[in-house]
């Protein structure tokens, strides 16, 4: 241990119980970063995991006096590298401040510790008769806190919206103006406020650079009523089905889920888990229709003759609940299917929904010209892509190929009007590809409020 390093400890300890500072690095490691595929992640000198806002404001305090930059952390799902730490850092663990504080059934609220899992906070307030919306495809994994970094969507996002939408208020530890390790509270309980900037929007998807978040107030709505409506469509081509996308949004049809599985996907999947999965078509549309009654039904038929329109091989209205059930199951379980079969870089781009098609286009054209395996989930409805490019285990030559894609699927979906990050978050595996997105006026800005804000740039530096 040098002697930086000692004194950090010492510090840290004048402040923390002795079982909150994690000094092994056997258990450092897995700490250190999340799970992008070659991201680089440096040596952490210590790791924290917290249990109090008291806590974290003792470890931003510390960390500003000694110059030492702190990496917040969940469940460490992230893959964009957003949460890898960096030479010397304290790792700030929140998994352990995951209690639900309150849930509010009268006014549609509840209040929650970042380390709450997502599929936790929605069980909980099920039991009132309400509903989170956010759903990422890790939800039974991801925190809210790590969903607020990186401002998480999901399968419902399409109708329901991301997780800003339902970010009301949050508690944070930050520096800079006011002074580090001090906790502010950003935001509002009630439906309608503008009384000031909206500090709480810039929060989210700050990806820990602005501060650290203890504590968050999230709106939700009622449970939904009555029974989804699944139609499933199964297409010759790629492209084929992005136009069944397009076409769905030209005839303004808003289903509460529309997800885009290719056949590398469906056959990893079954590989697997042996489901009964055809993965005869090189592509399967899922949208689910929660409209009640006649509705409902109404727009389920309009989607179905949408993907007939666009060149479906068949599209139906699923009469079987547990069938329609597995095909959403397959969705969810497709990154960790395809993660079996080699390190797997996964893409994040999202364009404007019309642009669909041709996003899939250059997405099979790129990965073929490098000769890279890839297998295509996403959250077809708005345009959010994940590529998935799969290399053999141990070879460097895949490596480059698959890394040189990566960047021509952020150019091409730039080229297309579009962005490199939908949902993951730029983290470090995006920062090139945000830099040749964004206006270089936008950049300054954005860099002239990071620094008012964290003048010391000890918050999750190198990120975004």
């Amino acid at each position: 241990m040098t002697t930086a390093t000692s004194a950090l400890v010492e510090a840290l300890g004048r402040g923390l119980p002795g079982d909150r500072l994690m000094l092994d690095p056997d258990v450092l490691a897995p700490m250190s970063h999340d799970e992008a595929e070659w991201a680089p992640a440096e040596a952490a000198a210590v790791g924290v995991r917290a249990r109090t806002e008291a806590e974290v404001q003792h470890v931003v305090r510390t960390c500003a006096e000694l110059g030492v930059p702190v990496v917040p952390r969940g469940a460490g799902t992230g893959l964009s590298g957003g949460a890898n730490a960096v030479s010397g850092c304290v790792v700030l663990d929140l998994s352990r401040m995951n209690q639900v504080l309150e849930i509010d059934a009268g006014n549609l609220l509840c209040v929650v510790q970042p380390g709450a899992v997502n599929n936790d906070v929605k069980a909980a307030v099920a039991e009132h008769g309400l509903w989170y919306p956010p759903d990422p495809a890790s939800a039974p994994w991801s925190t809210i806190g790590g969903n607020v970094a990186t401002n998480a969507g999901g399968l419902c996002c399409l109708k329901y919206g991301v997780t800003r939408d339902y970010v009301l208020g949050l508690r944070a530890v930050v520096g800079g103006p006011v002074a580090y390790g001090e906790a502010v509270r950003l935001g509002r309980r009630t439906t309608k406020g503008v009384a000031g900037l909206d500090l709480v929007g810039l929060f989210v998807g700050s990806e820990g650079t602005l501060g650290v978040v203890t504590e968050v107030t999230l709106r939700l709505r009622p449970a939904p009523a009555g029974t989804p409506r699944t139609v499933v469509g199964a297409f010759p081509t790629l492209v084929s089905s992005g136009q069944a996308v397009a076409q769905i949004t030209r005839r303004g049809l808003t289903p509460a889920v529309l997800e885009l599985l290719d056949r590398a996907c469906l056959e990893a999947v079954e590989e697997w888990k042996h489901m009964g999965l055809d993965a005869d078509a090189a592509a399967l549309l899922l949208a689910r229709v929660d409209a009640p009654g006649d509705a409902g039904a109404a727009e389920a038929t309009a989607i179905a003759a949408a993907m007939t329109e666009a060149g479906a091989l068949w599209a139906e209205q699923s009469t079987d609940d547990t069938e329609a059930e597995a095909l959403f199951d397959a969705r969810r379980l497709a990154y960790p299917a395809l993660e079996r079969l080699g390190p797997v870089l996964t893409e994040d781009v999202c364009v404007p929904r019309s642009q669909v098609p041709a996003m899939l286009e250059q997405i099979s054209e790129i990965a073929a010209r490098h000769g890279v395996r890839t297998a295509t989930v996403a959250h077809a409805g708005d345009g959010n892509l994940h590529p998935c490019l799969i290399t053999p285990p141990g070879d460097e030559v895949a490596r480059e190929a698959a890394q040189a894609a990566f960047e021509e699927f952020l150019d091409a979906a730039i080229a297309l009007g579009g962005t490199v990050t939908g949902e993951h978050g730029v983290g470090i595996l995006k920062r090139d590809g945000m830099r040749r997105e964004l206006d270089p006026g936008s950049l300054t800005l954005q860099g002239a409020v990071r620094h008012a804000l964290d003048p010391r740039a000890i918050f999750n530096p190198g990120k975004g």
